[in-house]
């Protein structure tokens, strides 16, 4: 593998995309932050911002909620995958959605150590159209809702894909 700008440290990171993912956001600019590792009370997280970051670039839309979204408001079909109960845009969707983001995706950081609080703040005090979590007051928080309910609901029709 090769080696990631990224610490492996806790903290905060940002997306911007220099095409947005839906005719109504912006081009480069802030549109969803995430935390590494997310608060636990009762164990400790194995994240960190750069196992983070590398999963929302390669991972799938079962782990990755940046995936999920991005990959509804492009256009990609959400599957039923292995037992049926996750849902990702199979092999060839998800191969899709990564290339995507290579062209469009940049993350930004800063090293946190404990970066729930302020994963809040920025929440509740920026415009963060692609956050669900703790954004009920953003203009695209009931539109994105929708867009990912319809993908569900479409991918609960379509057979279990391989």
């Amino acid at each position: 593998m090769r080696p990631s700008p990224v610490p492996a440290a806790a903290g905060v990171y940002g997306w911007h995309f220099k095409e947005p993912p839906y005719p109504d956001l912006d081009a480069g600019r802030l549109l969803y932050v995430g935390i590494a590792p997310r608060y636990m009370a009762n164990r400790t997280s194995t994240q960190n911002l750069r196992k983070r970051v590398r999963y929302h670039y390669r991972g799938n839309a079962a782990g990755s909620t940046l995936r999920l979204t991005l990959g509804c408001l492009i256009g990609l079909d959400l599957r039923r995958v292995g037992s049926g109960k996750r849902m990702t845009f199979g092999k060839a969707g998800e191969a899709k959605l990564s290339q995507w983001m290579a062209d469009n995706a940049r993350v930004s950081w800063i090293e946190q150590s404990e970066p729930w609080d302020l994963e809040s703040q920025l929440i509740s005090q920026l415009d963060l159209p692609l956050n669900l979590d703790q954004n009920r007051h953003n203009a695209f928080h009931s539109r994105l809702k929708e867009l990912r309910a319809q993908a569900r609901q479409r991918a609960r029709e379509l057979p279990i894909s391989s």
